[in-house]
């Protein structure tokens, strides 16, 4: 009985999230309590280009970190649930079509509640953001406006209409700026191998 409690316990542990972040206002708190997540970080700049603190304040902004992050519900008469106003889901709030554009195009099949596909899509996106509208990876506003509004939108500049979302991608753009600070405090550090690393190469 004890070994079956202990069996469905270890079953629901597993298929729960990743908590987010303590401290998700400083970058090197985040890698340090959260290794792979800087590593899952580190390989996605190197094969999308996007700067870290870029890819970083976009999710923050997100979804907090929250691996299941979803758009609220649509209610009806206040009580009866009705559907969410987007099928955005994870860390990296990837729209159903979106995501499955990234995964055929790159011939990924991972999950969007998984830090590592989800840094590797924003890499992606931006990288993306840069070819069909010319925006530097490093320009981590006009890169939020493009990520919310999709390429299309960025181009008809359907931003302007929204003082709200000006707000927030002037908020991405202050993030990025601050992570980018912080990073060069513990980038040298977080490059270093592991113990298991060096141990197994």
């Amino acid at each position: 009985m004890i070994g079956l409690i202990l069996s469905i316990t270890l079953f629901l542990a597993g298929c729960a999230h990743t908590p987010p972040p303590g401290d998700p206002h400083d970058i090197c708190n985040i890698f340090q309590e959260k290794e792979d997540w800087y590593h899952a970080a580190k390989k996605s700049n190197d094969r999308w280009g996007t700067p870290i603190p870029v890819m970083m304040s976009i999710m923050y902004h997100e979804s907090n970190y929250v691996a299941n992050a979803r758009p609220p519900r649509r209610w009806y008469w206040g009580f009866i649930p009705g559907p969410r106003i987007s099928t955005a889901y994870g860390y990296a709030q990837a729209l159903d079509g979106v995501w499955d554009d990234y995964r055929t195009e790159v011939g990924a099949w991972g999950d969007r509640d998984e830090f590592e596909d989800a840094v590797d899509f924003i890499g992606w996106y931006t990288n993306k953001s840069l070819r069909i509208n010319r925006v530097k990876l490093t320009d981590s506003r006009n890169q939020y406006l493009n990520y919310h509004e999709g390429w299309g939108g960025y181009q008809r500049r359907t931003y302007r209409r929204k003082p709200w979302l000006m707000g927030v991608a002037k908020r991405v753009e202050k993030k990025a700026r601050l992570y980018r600070y912080q990073l060069k405090k513990c980038e040298e550090e977080l490059n270093k191998p592991s113990f298991w690393q060096w141990l197994f190469g």
